[in-house]
This record gives C-alpha cells, sequence and structure tokens, in this order.
C-alpha cells in the first residue's frame, strides 16, 4: 500500500492536467477529413485514457440537442457507450437493452450517453427500428441520448478505435468505432473502462452491478468479491484493520477468514 499510493497521487494531477487542456470537439485535434491520402496519414493524437483521470470535455450534436459533455455529467454519474455503426445488429440489441434498463441506471443518479458514427437523422430513424425490435421506448423523447459522431472526433477523443480501422483510415477511410464503456464519477474522474470488439455484445445487467460496486466502495469504505451482486457479502480493504472494520460494521458482522481476507455482511 505504502507504494501504490504516492504512485495514484504522482499519476492523477499529471494525468488530469494533460487531458483538461485538451480541446473541446469545436475545436478538434484533426483540422481536415479530407480524402487528400497526405492528410488521412495523420492520425490524430490521443490522449491515454486511464481510470483516475478526468474526462475529456467535448461538445457535439445528440438525439437530443446539442451537449457540453461536462454539464451533461453535472452532479451525476454517466456511462457513455460506443457503437460502430447504426441500422447493425448487435448495436440494435444494444440500445434497445440500456434503453429497458435505464430507469434503474436512473434510481442511482446515472445518466446514459450512447454514440455511434452517423448524423442525427440516421441517428432518429435507427431509433424507430430498436423500438420495433427490442420493445424500449427510444423514440419517446425522454430517453438518453446517442451522440452523432460523424467525424469521429470523440472516438479518437477517448480512444474508441481498434488497429484494425486505425490501418483502414490510414488508408484513406474513416473507423468504425469499437464497443467502448465509460463509467464516469461525478467529479467529471473516470471510475471503470471496458472494451469490447464488435462482434460481442455487452451485458448491461453488468454494466449496472458496476455501477452498484462502484457506489457501495465509495459511500461504505468496502471492496466487492468475484460474482459479487448487490446485497451480497462484501469485503474489507487491506488498508483497515479487522478492528476498526468491527467497530464500524458491528462485530457480529464481520469475518476473519485470513489476515489479508475479512467477509462483511448486511452492508447496504
Amino acid at each position: 500500500m505504502s507504494f501504490i499510493a504516492p504512485l495514484r497521487s504522482a499519476f492523477r494531477p499529471h494525468c488530469a492536467r494533460f487531458v483538461v487542456s485538451r480541446p473541446a470537439i469545436s475545436r478538434p485535434v484533426v483540422r481536415s477529413f479530407s480524402t487528400s491520402p497526405s492528410l488521412l496519414r495523420k492520425f490524430p493524437e490521443q490522449p491515454r485514457l486511464r481510470i483516475g483521470c478526468v474526462a475529456p470535455n467535448f461538445t457535439a450534436k445528440t438525439t437530443r440537442g446539442p451537449i457540453d459533455f461536462h454539464e451533461y455529467i453535472g452532479d451525476s454519474w454517466v456511462i457513455l457507450f460506443s457503437h460502430p455503426a447504426d441500422f447493425t445488429p448487435v448495436c440494435t440489441t444494444e440500445l434497445g437493452a440500456f434503453a429497458k434498463l435505464e430507469p434503474e441506471f436512473t434510481k442511482r443518479n446515472v445518466r446514459l450517453i450512447g454514440l455511434s458514427a452517423n448524423d442525427i437523422d440516421s441517428h432518429a430513424e435507427w431509433e424507430k427500428d430498436i423500438d420495433e425490435v427490442t420493445g424500449s421506448a427510444m423514440t419517446s423523447g425522454g430517453g438518453f441520448p446517442i451522440i452523432a459522431d460523424e467525424k469521429r472526433e470523440v472516438a479518437f477523443m477517448y480512444d474508441m478505435v481498434d488497429q484494425q480501422q486505425v490501418e483502414q483510415y490510414m488508408s484513406g477511410t474513416l473507423p468504425l468505432t469499437i464497443r467502448s464503456v465509460f463509467i464516469i464519477d461525478p467529479k467529471k474522474t473516470i471510475r471503470l473502462i471496458m472494451t469490447y470488439p464488435a462482434s460481442t455484445g455487452r451485458n448491461t445487467s453488468e454494466v449496472l452491478r458496476c455501477v452498484d460496486a462502484l457506489q457501495l466502495a465509495d459511500g461504505k469504505g468496502i471492496a466487492t468479491p468475484v460474482d459479487w451482486i448487490k446485497g451480497g457479502d462484501v469485503i474489507v480493504p487491506p488498508s483497515v484493520s479487522t478492528k476498526d472494520a468491527q467497530e464500524k460494521f458491528g462485530k457480529g458482522n464481520v469475518e476473519e477468514v485470513k489476515r489479508y481476507l475479512r467477509w462483511v455482511k448486511n452492508v447496504e
């Protein structure tokens, strides 16, 4: 612990300064998306986003109007998740699943925002298909927005492009995004990053589980074990003594299996 803590304190300020100083979407790093091969070979610089970094800010068009990302976050948690393209099979099932689970995210003070490399009109038409196929209510107007990232500016900023797409970009083709998930807290800090290939759909229940784990850890100062779900037993972090844990959670709620492994029950 004495070694890790200084590393965290050393990296976070540097990371935060680096990210915050990046330009918003209105001033992209890539000035042109011309089909000129000489321009297309200049691949955009991408920040090294890590857990603990401040999420880069940007402005963008969405299906619910223009947004400033940090203003959209406000005092909420946010899940930013990308999709390769509209009117594609896996993406359609994912958007529908997120839409149907949105009330559960809302209960946890979490706002959703999707991203796909198509324009607003395409998104609007696609939402109709999503509702028809999955039984969601994307077209009701009250659901989460989808960013129209036509020039992949947010995709490059958040490193949502895989190696194959990078190679296609270098040869003159705008890339499609991979399936990225960023869980961001009210302080605009990136707390969790997931990255899936285009062929693999995400598990929305797992995303919700991660939110529950992060929020419980923040609120109670605990850690969650393998396969943990809400309501399950949790773990005392190594930095907390058994005595302190017993005082905090009650002696009868703390079980010491090993000096380094202490279970806690009845924590919500």
